[in-house]
């Protein structure tokens, strides 16, 4: 009885599944990303219902709408597409049209160019939704046994001038960080890392929500040795762990070089004491026996 009490509460927090598409013009949804089981009802019938699906490859997103008996109409809308296409969608959803924005796999917006789309809806007051679904950063984290509480994403490192920085920058976050790799470049980043963070623990996620889904959870060290000898195949997601900080013990010659710091300051032995139980966190009885040592 308790039981079916608690499921009653829980339920109450959701609405029932009504599909609409008043309130929003540009649809945000999430496609697979690798499993075809995950797509939501939702994002079936607002790509079915539609005006129009800008779609990061149209090649990519017409085999899945084939494989969902959708026809509608498809416009390309990629990270080279040009301010003429932004202001084009921009017109359309003016005019009254919905637009359902979709990227390869994932969630729009997500290391792919959907952000400027939606930066214009914004400025041109035109409603915007999240038809949630598969993300890969999401669904890595969980799996990566690494602490998700604070993390941050960076996609896919830089391979220009500024990759040395980044990677040094990544290596010194306090927080979990997760970036994708291509199967290309993934030996060079985890080598790169090695060579200064080899102990840090590593998630590598490839093939998520497929059949051959594989997680390899180990150090950075680790993990160069494994691809070294073998062949990267598939895109990459990896978790690494934050950097800890390090918990400085206090010796009593730490305590005793403040003490004599300040009484060649003029400080007296009770005070240099008292301040070393203040400042250092020394023990009162430890501090005021080495002050008494001078």
């Amino acid at each position: 009885m308790d039981n079916l009490e608690n499921f009653n509460e829980i339920t109450e927090e959701f609405e029932e599944p009504v599909f609409s598409m008043e309130n929003a013009s540009l649809f945000i949804v999430a496609t697979p990303i690798g499993n075809l089981g995950d797509i939501s009802q939702r994002a079936i019938e607002t790509l079915r219902h539609a005006d129009l699906i800008a779609a990061e490859d149209t090649r990519h997103t017409i085999k899945l709408l084939n494989r969902l008996g959708i026809k509608n109409t498809l416009v390309s809308y990629h990270e080279y597409s040009d301010q003429k296409k932004i202001d084009s969608l921009i017109t359309q959803m003016l005019e009254g049209k919905k637009i359902a924005l979709v990227s390869d796999a994932g969630m729009p917006g997500i290391s792919d160019p959907g952000s400027p789309l939606v930066s214009a809806c914004i400025a041109n007051d035109i409603g915007i939704t999240v038809i949630p679904g598969p993300c890969a950063v999401v669904t890595a984290l969980p799996m990566s046994g690494i602490d998700a509480r604070r993390f941050v994403f960076e996609g896919f490192i830089p391979r220009d001038k500024t990759r040395r920085d980044v990677i040094s920058d990544i290596a010194e976050s306090k927080r979990t960080v997760v970036f994708y790799e291509s199967p290309h470049h993934l030996l060079r980043t985890l080598e790169e890392f090695a060579a200064i963070i080899p102990e840090r623990k590593i998630a590598i996620c490839r093939e998520l929500t497929k059949i051959h889904e594989e997680v390899l959870r180990m150090s950075v060290a680790e993990a160069a040795a494994y691809f070294a000898e073998r062949q990267p195949r598939g895109e990459f997601v990896i978790i690494l762990e934050g950097k800890k900080e390090e918990i400085k013990v206090l010796t009593e010659e730490d305590i005793r070089r403040f003490i004599e710091e300040n009484l060649s300051l003029g400080m007296s032995r009770k005070d240099a004491a008292a301040k070393a139980v203040s400042e250092l966190g020394a023990a009162k009885n430890i501090a005021k026996r080495i002050a008494n040592e001078f």
